[in-house]
């Protein structure tokens, strides 16, 4: 599928560079470009899916508090024991060490998402697992 989509997709020549610099990334410094840039623009990644179903923020809000039962697990701190949080980072990702440390590394300067969605019993027991290995953990 993703053959498809490069012969579909067409990239003017001045831009070809830079998709081949990002096209040799890795997705967890996609995800840190991504955080970047919306910072640097003042944008959200998400906004053109949001925009293309329209809901009131107020109805999005209330929805979003009625049916939480499925969180991003948010690294936000490691602590002194970087190791192990690493080694619980790795166990609930199923990531290489590489990626794994690199996750934890980049919490250093700002919030990292360690799982996303995940059911409400399952981030409370990798939130405990993460603070027991001494980082700073929020459910989102």
């Amino acid at each position: 599928m993703a053959e498809e989509n490069k012969e579909k997709a067409r990239v003017p020549e001045k831009f070809k560079k830079m998709v081949d610099e990002i096209e040799k990334m890795s997705v967890l410094d996609l995800a840190e470009l991504v955080k970047v840039l919306e910072k640097k623009f003042g944008v959200s990644a998400a906004a053109p899916a949001v925009a293309a179903v329209p809901v009131p923020a107020s109805a999005a809000a209330t929805a979003g508090e009625e049916e939480k039962s499925e969180f991003n697990v948010v690294l936000t701190g490691v602590g002194d024991k970087k190791i192990e949080v690493i080694k619980v980072v790795r166990d609930a990702t199923q990531k290489g060490l590489k990626e794994a440390k690199d996750l934890v590394d980049a919490a250093a300067a700002g919030p990292q998402v360690v799982k996303e969605n995940a059911k409400k019993e399952e981030a409370e027991v990798l939130k405990k697992k993460l603070e027991a290995a001494g980082a700073k953990v929020e459910l989102k």
